[in-house]
């Protein structure tokens, strides 16, 4: 999925949105900003500071014009109505236009407090983006006592010690938030969380078969981390089979760190445990 953010100069709203994204690494997502009126100018001093207080670096960004090329981006994010008409009139379908969070106003040359409250709103309106199916198909949402059966049933097809639909509603009454990934009106996976003393631990994450390899597991744990991230848990931290590469790959790349490891955790087979954290700064 190629997406596209558009702003007028591309040095401030928009290189903060393919910043921002681009630093979740979402499988199959591939973020690119643009603008109308200028080439090859750094990006806003206080633009890039900003994004540096949240952990993202966009100091090598340099401002570029829209393209035709760029223009064959999937979906296409505006930051302005204007941005949006100009786009339409040159023949770009409005069906893959959209302003984002029905505009984001324009910090440029503004004090640093201006560009935090427009990251701010930038950081929400893309996660609202992801997490609302509105880049991948897959709509991630707050798992209730009504999603602990289907829960269960997937937990079933995915491990060798499932979690029965009586243990997912005790953990939901203590201390364990569920986030469940919807395609089509069906639960596709799901992710969970406990937090205690300001540190979070996930218990599972799981993904039907046929999702695999799609983004939604990615998507998933993105979830985990604005989650921890928004209730200021100090780390996250998880335990995965030494042998399963395709999950300690995926945690590598949403910045989780080998801290230690469990002799024997798992059973059928047993097999040692990898405990992986992600830190962050409180």
């Amino acid at each position: 999925m190629k997406v596209l953010f558009v702003c007028s100069g591309n040095t401030c709203r928009s290189p903060m949105a393919e910043g921002y994204l681009n630093s979740k690494c979402i499988k199959g997502i591939d973020a690119k900003s643009a603008g109308f009126i200028s080439e090859g100018e750094k990006v806003s001093a206080n633009a890039e500071a900003v994004m540096r207080e949240i952990g993202v670096d966009i100091s090598g960004h340099t401002s570029r014009l829209i393209s035709k090329d760029l223009l064959m981006s999937d979906r296409i994010f505006c930051m302005g109505e204007s941005h949006k008409s100009a786009l339409i009139s040159a023949g770009v379908g409005a069906d893959r236009i959209c302003v984002l969070s029905g505009g984001i106003s324009d910090p440029y040359g503004q004090s640093i407090d201006v560009y935090r409250n427009c990251r701010d709103e930038i950081v929400n309106a893309v996660n609202d983006l992801l997490y609302g199916g509105k880049i991948l198909p897959a709509v991630i949402v707050k798992a209730t006592a009504r999603d602990a059966k289907d829960i269960s049933d997937l937990e079933k097809k995915c491990f060798s010690s499932p979690w029965s639909e009586n243990a997912v509603l005790e953990a939901m009454a203590h201390n364990t938030v569920f986030f469940k990934a919807v395609i089509s009106g069906k639960t596709a996976g799901y992710i969970s969380v406990t937090a205690v003393a300001g540190e979070g631990y996930i218990n599972n994450i799981a993904v039907e078969r046929e999702k695999r390899n799609s983004g939604v597991g990615s998507l998933l744990l993105d979830r985990a981390v604005t989650f921890s991230v928004q209730s200021n848990l100090e780390f996250l931290s998880l335990e995965v089979r030494e042998s399963n590469e395709a999950a300690i790959s995926l945690y590598k790349k949403a910045d989780f760190k080998k801290e230690g490891t469990r002799k024997g955790f798992y059973e059928n087979p047993r097999e040692d445990g990898i405990i992986m954290t992600r830190r962050f700064t409180v």
